[in-house]
């Protein structure tokens, strides 16, 4: 399913290219960066271009308020796209608070630079189809309590290094986690994806005071041409352990007005639950630890979202790829028609007419639902 928007195989074979030393990292990492005389923004450019093409569709996790839930529905997604068998990436972008080593039971783990680049760490591959690839900076910290103070320079920088030096390998998601706010990190990442198969979702409570925030996410979406799947409301209700009874903890009806206003679907609402936090604690997402439980099944209408504009996009894409072949090679048909019997010539093009149209209505079927 993976659609590949960077195909480097595609570039003029005469071209001249830069000498390049082929490591899988940034020069940064390199022991030999202070002598080296290669062209490094060519080789920087050269590392993002290979990463992303393996990269299917990349999911920003987004919330414009700290605290609201991001990397719980970040490691919740990520988990429950994997127990579907999808190859799947967490990409912790969360520099001053990156938690995914926490909720990926990986406290404390450290990555070595090999010549592929930044190792990622597998994570339980012994309970999904595939294991979950797991990136982030606390993997090259020495102590998990100590704090980043970067300018955004740095920060610039470790935005590219998480995609383009991390080896993530082949991946059909790759879920962003992101920081709060819609400041450098967001910015940085928006442009370097800007070809790419991406769209956000973003975690917001449905306290007034988060919502004010999380408003100003969803503008960040729709000015930047940004596809925004939906919201997905954290701590939306308590299930009393006693009767069994549910009550929301915070009025809603506000939210619900605003996601109508601005034309935003609401995925799923995620429950305040103990199980969850013990969960998170514990880095076991409920989607894959305990799938059939109230809280994991909450999360599904976010995973099959995301699965299906995968499978829209992955259409479109190769649709467009289809029409673009047909219309490339438009001459190089008849010239092939032109071996054809004359008396055969006329069917032999309808036939083949007849086969690319159906192969379009194959790619896309909501237009032929349509007609």
């Amino acid at each position: 399913m993976t659609v590949h928007q960077f195909n480097t195989g595609r570039d003029d074979e005469l071209a001249v290219r830069p000498a390049d030393c082929g490591l899988g990292h940034a020069c940064q990492f390199c022991p030999k960066e202070p002598e080296c005389t290669l062209d490094k923004p060519h080789h920087e450019k050269r590392l993002l271009e290979l990463r992303l093409a393996q990269i299917g569709q990349i999911i920003l996790v987004m919330a414009n308020k700290g605290g609201v839930g991001k990397s719980t529905v970040s490691a919740n997604l990520a988990a429950g796209l994997a127990a579907r068998g999808f190859r799947v990436g967490v990409a912790d972008a969360d520099i001053h608070g990156p938690n995914q080593s926490r909720f990926f039971n990986q406290v404390g783990q450290r990555v070595r630079v090999s010549e592929r680049g930044l190792d990622t760490l597998s994570c339980f591959g012994d309970r999904l189809p595939h294991p979950v690839q797991v990136g982030s900076l606390a993997f090259m910290m020495e102590r998990d309590d100590t704090p980043i103070v970067w300018r955004d320079a740095y920060k610039h920088d470790f935005m590219h290094h998480l995609i383009g030096s991390f080896d993530w390998g082949p991946l059909d998601f790759l879920v962003v986690d992101m920081p709060p706010g819609t400041g450098n990190e967001l910015i940085t990442l928006s442009d370097l994806l800007e070809q790419q198969a991406v769209a956000a979702v973003i975690a917001t409570t449905p306290q007034q005071v988060a919502l004010m925030d999380s408003l100003k996410a969803i503008r960040f979406c729709q000015e930047r041409g940004l596809p925004l799947l939906g919201v997905v409301e954290n701590m939306a209700g308590v299930t009393c352990p006693h009767c069994g009874g549910e009550f929301q903890l915070f009025p809603r009806a506000h939210l619900a007005e605003a996601l109508a206003e601005h034309r935003v679907a609401s995925l799923a609402s995620i429950p305040l639950s103990p199980l969850l936090a013990m969960a998170s604690d514990s880095g076991a997402p409920v989607t894959m630890d305990q799938p059939e439980s109230p809280e994991a099944r909450a999360f599904a209408p976010v995973v099959d979202a995301c699965i299906e504009h995968a499978r829209q996009e992955s259409r479109q894409a190769a649709s467009e790829e289809l029409q673009a072949l047909v219309t490339a090679n438009a001459e190089e048909l008849e010239a092939l028609l032109s071996d054809v019997p004359e008396e055969d010539r006329a069917q032999a093009r309808r036939d083949l007419e007849a086969l690319l149209a159906g192969e379009h209505d194959r790619l896309n079927p909501e237009r032929n639902d349509d007609r």
